[in-house]
């Protein structure tokens, strides 16, 4: 796994041993930001979920203001903090290593909106479902966020419209997929 764009371009970023994290592809990130890359300059961006850190050190490599990642496994918190050592973009980063349900209590108190927020939970435990609940209530999340979820192919998001956000694009790959949600009326 490396970083593909940006300040830190071409690095390489450690991942624990193990099936507790699923790092996203070089491809799937790639094709990832091509599609968001125009809006991350100057972005505030929350990784939840975050494994390894690989998305969240991709947007502050390609210029997001700042990162906050969460990750509740020690090891792999560690693993995210070795990588943002290496490559040198830890002065705009937070880690967190804690619960989804935790840190975004905790987040919750500063006010202030993230721009992304990108979360790739485990499989099939309906932790997204959890985050999107807290988010559709939060001020983390406005109008103008853009929440980005990757899910296997067929995890049910049918109660998105219930909590009040709009599916404004999909990306179907192999075995997964990344949702592109917003809060309201999709954006234009």
């Amino acid at each position: 796994m490396r970083v593909i764009a940006g300040s830190a371009r071409r690095l390489r970023l450690k991942t624990i041993d193990g099936m507790e994290t699923r790092p996203t592809t070089d491809r799937i990130k790639e094709t990832l930001f091509n599609m968001i890359h125009d809006d991350l300059y100057g972005c505030a961006f929350l990784d939840l979920f975050a494994g390894s850190g690989g998305i969240g050190i991709e947007a502050l490599s390609r210029g997001a203001k700042s990162a906050v990642f969460v990750e509740k496994d020690k090891r792999a918190a560690s693993c995210i903090r070795e990588n943002l050592a290496a490559t040198r973009l830890a002065d705009r980063a937070l880690v967190m290593c804690c619960d989804a349900a935790a840190a975004l209590s905790r987040l919750e108190e500063r006010g202030q909106a993230f721009d992304f927020v990108f979360m790739d939970p485990p499989y099939g435990r309906g932790l997204e479902c959890g985050a999107l609940s807290y988010l559709a209530h939060s001020a983390l999340a406005d109008g103008n966020t853009r929440i980005i979820v990757e899910t296997s192919i067929g995890t049910d998001t049918s109660y998105l419209a219930k909590l009040g956000f709009t599916l404004a694009r999909e990306k179907i790959y192999k075995t997964n997929r990344h949702l592109f949600i917003t809060k309201g009326e999709a954006m234009k």
